[in-house]
């Protein structure tokens, strides 16, 4: 007798969801996200700020979205993504339901019930989609990896909560850990 199959999620589900539902897709397989704590809102909106900020200071055209914001990461409908901010400099990915395509830099908090999620299965679908850069920010080690893509790979640098963290997208961007009040 054949196993049942399991169920293969896509965009349309994720567009169906209620709007109070926080989820993502990966490979087809739903993931339903906890509210955040407020730790995890305290460093969404330091970096938010921060970004926007330099952004705007250099009239650049790309924009900055905390979550919920929803990155289909290329035309596969079985994968969309909602990190905890994403930096879209190419106004063509951009829709009215979110972002089409990879965005060039992606920031994903750690929650201490997902870490595997971003260290192990995010990494691989933003090095894969070409996501420029990537940081995984851990507020429980006080940690944040920064992941640039490199031709087809992504190159690490590890950083602490007393550092000054360069943006690899831009020149002069530096964010100063140092000054988050936690």
């Amino acid at each position: 007798m054949p196993l049942p199959q399991e169920r293969i999620y896509t965009e349309d589900d994720y567009n169906n969801l209620p709007e109070d539902v926080r989820a993502e897709i990966i490979d087809g397989q739903i993931y339903y996200q906890a509210a955040p704590s407020r730790i995890h809102q305290e460093i969404l909106s330091y970096l938010h700020i921060e970004i926007g900020n330099y952004i705007r200071s250099k009239g650049s055209p790309c924009k900055v979205y905390p979550a919920p914001f929803a990155v289909k990461l290329s035309d596969d409908r079985e994968n969309i993504v909602e990190p905890d901010i994403s930096v879209i400099c190419n106004p063509d990915k951009l829709t009215d339901r979110g972002c089409t395509g990879a965005p060039d830099w992606i920031i994903e908090i750690i929650s201490p019930g997902n870490s595997s999620h971003d260290y192990v299965l995010k990494l691989n679908k933003y090095m894969v989609a070409g996501v420029r850069e990537y940081w995984i920010v851990n507020p429980i080690k006080k940690s944040i990896f920064v992941y640039h893509l490199e031709e087809t790979k992504f190159e690490v640098t590890s950083y602490t909560f007393e550092d000054k963290v360069k943006s690899n997208i831009y020149t002069d961007l530096y964010i100063d850990f140092s000054t988050l009040n936690l």
